[in-house]
């Protein structure tokens, strides 16, 4: 099988993906270039003199290759001209296992849009306001394990169509002389409907970095692009370990409560409305598999604790799980309430 590789039509460099100009870069000679215009490129290349069976062809389009950490089993996936040198998860080094394929490929990919210079930038700010962290988080040894990472999601558009009954209650009450009445009326109170949602999304992972994936949601999915192996030229990226049908019950849950309660908001007029469940008729639902943007950060304490940082690769919305320097907090508390003991101490607050 023919090899595909991303090079510079100009000097033959390697490629990487730039997010502020969301072209194609080579560190070489410092062009850029579209996507539009490598794969025009690669048309002008001459043909293989063995031409290729379909399948041949079809695998060729995904030359991505999967590195798997022997200490913590996370799986990477990155282009297959990538020397991995460490898992960005649990710092050990990671080893070529295989080549992504068939229903592992994803369907799209949201590119990052901030640069590792911006990340770290933001990383900096983010951190300087955290003031009991052991200052090895933010080493510059560890700042340099801040690492782009594809992460994947399920993103699933659902179309429900339910049917919602309900009693509602008129109360109406008047007085006449010395006697107050209360009238009571009862009504059946049907609503049916059309309702969708699009761009429900599951993190794919259900290992401890799930936390991770989550932390930084939502993204902006408005910059979706389809799938191709460019986009991690330069990043790295996880395989899922769940599938769509992990996320069914939980989708349908979901989009069944919200349709109820959207039927239920075209009901008025009544003091009280008691709701029976609603009736699904009918759900038609869309799945796609695709790759978000995040930068990570990970840290063992002594302890062999994980913690971690977690920016939006796109948004630049920051999470966190972060360790606590217990010495530092000591400090304070000696700073601050020792004096103040000392104080009432010899005024005599305690005799």
């Amino acid at each position: 099988m023919a090899t595909v590789t991303y090079k510079c039509p100009n000097c033959g460099g390697g490629l990487l993906f730039d997010p502020e100009t969301q072209k194609f870069h080579c560190e070489y000679c410092q062009s850029y270039f579209l996507k539009e215009q490598l794969e025009k490129a690669g048309e002008k290349e001459p043909e293989e003199t063995q031409k290729e069976t379909p399948e041949q062809q079809k695998q060729e389009e995904f030359q991505t290759v999967v590195y798997t950490c022997p200490s913590c089993g996370a799986e990477i996936l990155t282009e297959e001209t990538t020397a991995a040198t460490f898992c960005y998860y649990c710092h050990n080094p990671v080893v070529l296992s295989g080549r992504l394929q068939g229903a592992f490929k994803p369907d799209a990919v949201l590119p990052f849009a901030v640069k590792r210079e911006e990340a770290v930038e933001r990383f900096r700010q983010w951190i300087g306001k955290k003031k009991f962290v052991p200052r090895g988080f933010f080493a510059e040894e560890q700042i340099e394990k801040l690492t782009g990472v594809y992460f994947p999601y399920w993103r699933a558009d659902s179309a429900v169509k339910g049917a919602l009954r309900a009693r509602g209650e008129k109360i109406r009450t008047w007085r006449t002389g010395d006697t107050q009445y209360t009238e009571r009326e009862y009504y059946s109170v049907f609503r049916e409907g059309l309702a969708e949602f699009d761009d429900i999304t599951f993190s794919a992972l259900s290992r401890a970095d799930r936390a991770l994936a989550e932390g930084v949601q939502p993204f902006d999915d408005s910059k979706m692009q389809p799938f191709g192996p460019l986009y991690l030229q330069g990043f790295q990226a996880e395989k899922r370990d769940m599938d769509k049908e992990q996320f069914r019950q939980r989708l349908n849950e979901m989009t069944a409560s919200r349709t109820a309660s959207l039927l239920a908001d075209t009901i008025h007029g009544y003091q009280s409305v008691s709701r029976e469940p609603l009736d699904v008729l009918s759900v038609d639902t869309k799945w796609q598999y695709a790759l978000m943007p995040v930068w990570v950060m990970t840290y063992r304490d002594g302890k062999g604790k994980l913690f971690y940082y977690a920016m939006n690769g796109q948004t630049g919305k920051a999470c966190g799980k972060l360790p606590v320097d217990i010495k530092r907090l000591l400090a304070l508390f000696l700073g601050i309430f020792l004096p103040l003991l000392i104080l009432l101490l010899v005024g005599g607050y305690f005799l």
